[in-house]
C-alpha cells in the first residue's frame, strides 16, 4: 500500500437499534395446530411417503421447525424423507446438498428420516412464454409433499411474490435445471413469472401443506403459517406484506464505507442482502439504494456457507483470508446459473483488515479519513447491534429508535491488524 498510512481512522462506537420484536412464543404447539388444519379433509394413508422439502438458508429455529414437522409426520403414520430444495446450492451436487441439511443440523435433529438429495428432475410443463418447468424427481415420486421455507423480500427484484415458498417450488425444487431455467425465464420475462411458475407446479403436485416462516426485525420466528395448495399463493402474498413491515435496515444514507463482517448462503441467496446494503446489479437490473455506501468492505465468509462466496462481487474490498476460504466451484456454478456471474467477480483484497480498511478510505475522496461516514454490522440479517463512526453521532441522537451504548474510540485491531468483534456494553 503507497497511500499515507499517517492519515486518523474515524472513532467507532456501538448502538443498539429499536427493531420489531415479535417472537412466536408457542412454536410447538402452533405448528402443530397449523398443520392439522391444513391436513384437515386430506386424502392420506398410514405408510404413505412425504417428501419433505427443505432450503439451505439458517433461518431461525428453522432445525426445531423441520424436525417438529417430521415428527407430526410420522404420528400420521407417514413416511417422511428430507429432500434438499435448494437449486444449485451445493455445488450443484447431490453430496454438496446433502452436506447443506447435514451442516445445518436438521439430518441429525431428524432420526429416521433419510436425506434423498439426487438432483434429478422432470419437466412439468411450459410457461405461457414457452419456459421449460422443472421438478425435483425424487420429489414427484412421494405419495405427498411438505414445502418448509421464509417468506421474505427478494434480494433482486419486487413482486407480490418475492422470496418464500412460491420461489421454493419453481426454483429450489427445481434443482440445477429448473432454477437455470427459471432465472433464464425471469431475465427475459421479469421475475413475476414466479407466481405463474408455482400456479403450474401446484396443479400437477401432491402437496399435503406449504409451511410459511416470517421472522420479525430481530430475525426470530415471529409467525407461521400452513397453507394448502388452492390457499398458498394468497397466503404468501399476505405473509410477505408481514414481512416487509418488520424487516430491519441500516438507518442512515450516504455511508462512505459500510464494513461487513460475514457474507453466506446460509444468511442470503446473495450472501449479503441487497435489500440492507441498497447495492445489486445483474441483467436483471442495477440499484443503489440507502445507504447508499461509497465501498462495501466484507471482511470473512461465514462458516455456514460452505465455502460458497456468492454475492462477495457485490462487494468493492475484501480481505485475503476471506478468498482463500472461497470454494470457487460452488461460488461459479451458483452464480452462473443464477445468471449473475458479477456476484462470483473477486474483488481487491488485502492480509489484513487494516489494509483493506485504508483502502476503502483511501478511495472514498475523503481528505481526512476520520471524519468518514462508517458503518460496520456483523451480517445482514443481523443489525439489532451496530458500529458507527463518529461523524453519524448526531444523526444517531436525532432518532428515537437509536441508542449510543459505547464510548467513541479508536477502532481497535490485533496485533495481526485484523479487527475483533465489536461487543455490546449494557
Amino acid at each position: 500500500m503507497s497511500h499515507d498510512l499517517s492519515r486518523s481512522l474515524p472513532h467507532v462506537a456501538v448502538i443498539r437499534q429499536n427493531l420489531v420484536s415479535r417472537p412466536l412464543e408457542r412454536i410447538e404447539s402452533t405448528i402443530r395446530f397449523q398443520l392439522v388444519k391444513a391436513l384437515k379433509d386430506k386424502d392420506f394413508r398410514p405408510g404413505q411417503s412425504v417428501a419433505l422439502a427443505v432450503g439451505s438458508r439458517n433461518i431461525h429455529s428453522i432445525v426445531r421447525v423441520v424436525a417438529l414437522c417430521a415428527a407430526f409426520l410420522q404420528e400420521q403414520g407417514l413416511k417422511p424423507f428430507l429432500v434438499p430444495a435448494m437449486g444449485s446450492h451445493g455445488g450443484a451436487t447431490a453430496q454438496g446438498q446433502r452436506q447443506v441439511l447435514e451442516n445445518l443440523g436438521i439430518a441429525s435433529a431428524c432420526p429416521g428420516v433419510p436425506i434423498r438429495p439426487s438432483m434429478d428432475t422432470e419437466l412439468l410443463g411450459n410457461l405461457q412464454a414457452g419456459n421449460p418447468v422443472f421438478f425435483s424427481r425424487e420429489a414427484l415420486q412421494a405419495d405427498h409433499l411438505v414445502v418448509i421455507n421464509r417468506v421474505k423480500p427478494h434480494t433482486k427484484f419486487k413482486a407480490p411474490i418475492q422470496s418464500g415458498l412460491c420461489k421454493m417450488l419453481c426454483v429450489g425444487l427445481g434443482k440445477h435445471q429448473g432454477a437455470a431455467a427459471l432465472h433464464r425465464a425471469g431475465v427475459q420475462h421479469g421475475f413475476s413469472i414466479i407466481e405463474e411458475a408455482a400456479a403450474l407446479i401446484l396443479k400437477k403436485i401432491p402437496l399435503l401443506a406449504g409451511l410459511a416462516l416470517v421472522e420479525d426485525g430481530l430475525g426470530q420466528l415471529s409467525q407461521v403459517r400452513a397453507f394448502a395448495s388452492g390457499d398458498l399463493i394468497a397466503g404468501e402474498k399476505s405473509l410477505l406484506l408481514k414481512a416487509q413491515s418488520m424487516m430491519p435496515a441500516i438507518p442512515f444514507d450516504n455511508l462512505d464505507v459500510l464494513v461487513v463482517d460475514q457474507i453466506g448462503k446460509d444468511i442470503s441467496g446473495i450472501g449479503m442482502d441487497s435489500n440492507v446494503t441498497g447495492r445489486h446489479r445483474d441483467l436483471s437490473g442495477d440499484f443503489f439504494l440507502p445507504p447508499n455506501p461509497k465501498r462495501i468492505f466484507v471482511r470473512d465468509l461465514s462458516p455456514g456457507s460452505g465455502g460458497n462466496a456468492n454475492g462477495i462481487g457485490l462487494a468493492d474490498f475484501t480481505t485475503t483470508r476471506l478468498v482463500r476460504a472461497m470454494d470457487l466451484k460452488k461460488t461459479f456454478v451458483n452464480s452462473i446459473t443464477a445468471i449473475s456471474p458479477e456476484k462470483a467477480a473477486i474483488p481487491i483484497h488485502f492480509d489484513t483488515d487494516r489494509e483493506t480498511l485504508e483502502a476503502c478510505l483511501a478511495t472514498t475522496g475523503l481528505e481526512d479519513w476520520s471524519t468518514a461516514r462508517l458503518a460496520r454490522i456483523k451480517t445482514t440479517g443481523s443489525l439489532e447491534h451496530i458500529q458507527v463512526s463518529s461523524a453519524l453521532e448526531q444523526e444517531v441522537k436525532a432518532q428515537a429508535s437509536l441508542e449510543i451504548i459505547s464510548d467513541f474510540a479508536p477502532m481497535a485491531f490485533d496485533s495481526q491488524g485484523n479487527l475483533g468483534g465489536f461487543h455490546e456494553k449494557k
